[in-house]
């Protein structure tokens, strides 16, 4: 699969020849679906907490005598039927995070990439480098290159300039090659890629 690359001012800077094993699968939503759900469950804090019964700090001396009231026989007023008493079966702190098979995890990288692919939502460019770290002129740079929504991927090195600028724009994303995952490419409309995360990424997928 061969794209054209551009640069951040919008000129043309050759081709570059997608691998197929990486952006030239058949999409299956189901491995997407299951990463993102892996991803959200293990970002959830868990910690959310109800006092059960034995938490209540109440007296646990029987409310009233057993028989002769004409009421219904109650013991302690902790239990959940008063109010203030306990929450029966209610949420405590734990971890929502679940296992993935590694290559599992790998395989569903694979299928949201090649899911841009066929969209046409990928962009490789040449460089992510701005001299000066000034958002109105990497905004100008966006506006000639259509990028209103966008997850921009990089090397292992930021470049500061552009980083700082970027991450005042809202739906704009910037994430060295360490950090890409199938959420943050799903959430944003369209994929950049430069030509330093593309070697990358066929390196760590050879």
């Amino acid at each position: 699969m061969k794209l054209n690359v551009t640069t951040l001012e919008g000129k043309d800077a050759g081709s570059v020849e997608l691998s197929e094993a990486i952006f030239g699968l058949d999409v299956r939503a189901d491995l997407i679906q299951r990463c993102v759900n892996w991803q959200l469950a293990k970002r959830q804090a868990g910690t959310h907490k109800a006092k059960g019964r034995a938490e209540i700090a109440r007296t646990g001396k029987k409310m009233y005598k057993q028989k002769g009231t004409g009421g219904a026989r109650h013991g302690s007023a902790r239990v959940p039927q008063f109010r203030g008493g306990g929450r029966a079966f209610g949420p405590v702190v734990r971890s929502h995070a679940f296992d993935l098979p590694k290559k599992v995890r790998a395989l569903a990288l694979k299928h949201a990439l090649s899911a841009k692919a066929k969209d046409g939502s990928l962009i490789v460019l040449d460089q992510a480098v701005l001299e000066a770290a000034k958002t109105k002129a990497l905004l100008g740079h966006f506006s000639g290159l259509g990028l209103t929504n966008a997850l921009i991927i990089d090397g292992a090195e930021l470049n500061n300039g552009f980083a700082i600028a970027a991450r005042n724009i809202p739906n704009i994303d910037v994430l060295p090659i360490q950090g890409i995952n199938v959420y943050d490419i799903l959430r944003r409309q369209k994929l950049v890629l430069t030509k330093a995360a593309l070697d990358a990424l066929e390196a760590r997928f050879k």
